[in-house]
C-alpha cells in the first residue's frame, strides 16, 4: 500500500515537474511527443525500480532499483525546485518574462543538489562519537564503548558486500558492544544469504542485541537476525554485564501509532539503556528510569526537504538531545532508504563511551 501510495504522489509530481519543464526556453524545442516520451520513459523506470528492483527478484535487480530510485530523488529536488520559483513568482502570475529562466535554473540547482547528495550517498557512513554519563554505571564499568548502527536497509540496492564493509568498519572499531537499531533489512523479500552471514561477522565482548525496526515487519525479514547471532530484545530486559541493563522496544510495524512502554518493576540493578527503532514517548521513558535511549528510524530526512517533513513528527532529527535526566541520540542512519542520497550529510555509525558518573564525580 505504501509503494503504491508513494508511486502515485510520485506520478503526480512527475506532471508537476513535465508541466514547468515544458516552458523552459531551453526544452521549447523539444516536440511536446519526445519530452512526454522522457518524462514517460522516467515513471517506467521508477516503477521498475520501485516493485521489481525492491523485491530483488531477478538479476540485476539492484541496478534497476539504483536507477528508479536515483531518478525518484531527482524527482523530488526539481519539484522543490520548481514550486520554489511557482511560489515566488505566483505560478508565472508575476514577472511573466522571467518565470521560465527561472525554472530552468532550479531545474539545473536541483540536479546539481542530486549529484551532491548522491556523492554523499555512496560515502561510506562517518563514526560519530558520543560521550554519555550514566548514573547507575558502576565505576569498573566506566569508559564501556558501545558501537550502534540503524536502518541499514540491507536489500536490493545495498547488498552483501556493502553489509560485509560496514561490519569491517565496526569491527576495526573494537566495541565491547554493538546494538542494531531496527530496520536492518529492507524486509520485502527473502534476505540473500551472503548478507545474513555477513552481519553474522560482527562480534563483540558484551554481544550484538537488537530490536525491530518497522521493514522487520515485512515479508519475512525478521528472523534472519536471529540467524546471524543477533539477540533480539522485544519488549524485554538484558543484562549484558553486571551494572548495565538493556532494554529493547518492540516497533510497531505499519502503524504509525507506537504502543506505551514502561520497565518492569523487577529489573536488575544499574545503568538503563532503552533501544527503539523510533524516538517516540521520550518523557515517559525518561521518567521510568531509562539513562539513554538510543533511536534511528528519522534518516534525519534523507533529502532535503524532507526533514523539515519529518521533523513535524521527530522533533530531534539526529544527533543528541537531552529529556529531563535521560540522554537521547538519533542516528541518522548508517544506509538509505530508496535512492542513495544524502543531503546533506552522509550516514553514520554511532560510537558511544558510557561513563559513570558516580566516579566521575568521585574522581
Amino acid at each position: 500500500m505504501f509503494i503504491g501510495l508513494l508511486l502515485l504522489v510520485s506520478a503526480l509530481v512527475l506532471a508537476h515537474v513535465a508541466w514547468r519543464t515544458a516552458s523552459v526556453p531551453w526544452f521549447t524545442r523539444w516536440s511536446r511527443r519526445h519530452l512526454g516520451a522522457a518524462f514517460a520513459g522516467a515513471w517506467v523506470l521508477m516503477l521498475a525500480g520501485g516493485i521489481l528492483g525492491h523485491e530483488a527478484a531477478f538479476p540485476g535487480a539492484g541496478w534497476v532499483a539504483l536507477a528508479g530510485m536515483t531518478v525518484l530523488g531527482l524527482l523530488f529536488l526539481a519539484f522543490a525546485g520548481l514550486l520554489a520559483v511557482d511560489l515566488a513568482t505566483g505560478f508565472g502570475l508575476w514577472f511573466r518574462a522571467a518565470a521560465p529562466r527561472l525554472r530552468g535554473w532550479a531545474l539545473l540547482a536541483s540536479l546539481g543538489l542530486a549529484g551532491l547528495a548522491t556523492v554523499q550517498g555512496l560515502r561510506p557512513p562517518e563514526i560519530v562519537a558520543y560521550e554519555v554519563g550514566l548514573r547507575g554505571l558502576p565505576p569498573e564499568r566506566d569508559g564501556l564503548v558501545v558501537a550502534a548502527l540503524s536502518d541499514l536497509h540491507v536489500g536490493a540496492i545495498l547488498g552483501p558486500d556493502w553489509l560485509a564493509a560496514r561490519v569491517a568498519q565496526v569491527q576495526a572499531l573494537r566495541p565491547d558492544l554493538v546494538v542494531l537499531l531496527g530496520d536492518v533489512f529492507e524486509g520485502h523479500g527473502r534476505p540473500d544469504p551472503r548478507a545474513i552471514q555477513a552481519l553474522g561477522g560482527l562480534h563483540a565482548p558484551l554481544g550484538v542485541w537488537g530490536v525491530d525496526g518497522n521493514h522487520e515487519h515485512y515479508g519475512v525479514a525478521g528472523a534472519p537476525l536471529e540467524a546471524a547471532g543477533v539477540r533480539v530484545l522485544r519488549n524485554a530486559l538484558a543484562s549484558p554485564v553486571p551494572g548495565l541493563v538493556l532494554a529493547g522496544r518492540a516497533d510497531a510495524g505499519r502503524s504509525l501509532r507506537q504502543a506505551a512502554w514502561t520497565v518492569p518493576r523487577e529489573r536488575p540493578a544499574g545503568a538503563l539503556v532503552l533501544l527503539s527503532h523510533r524516538p517516540t514517548q521520550l518523557e515517559l521513558a525518561a521518567r521510568s528510569g531509562v539513562g539513554l535511549m538510543l533511536s534511528g528510524h528519522t534518516h534525519a530526512g534523507q533529502i532535503w526537504p524532507f526533514g523539515t517533513l519529518v521533523g513535524r513528527v521527530y522533533p530531534t532529527l539526529s544527533g543528541r538531545a537531552q529529556v529531563g535526566d535521560m540522554t537521547l541520540i538519533v542516528s541518522r542512519g548508517t544506509g538509505t532508504w530508496g535512492p542513495r542520497m544524502r543531503l546533506w550529510r552522509r550516514g553514520e555509525i554511532s560510537l558511544i563511551r558510557l561513563r559513570s558518573v558516580e566516579s566521575r564525580s568521585g574522581a
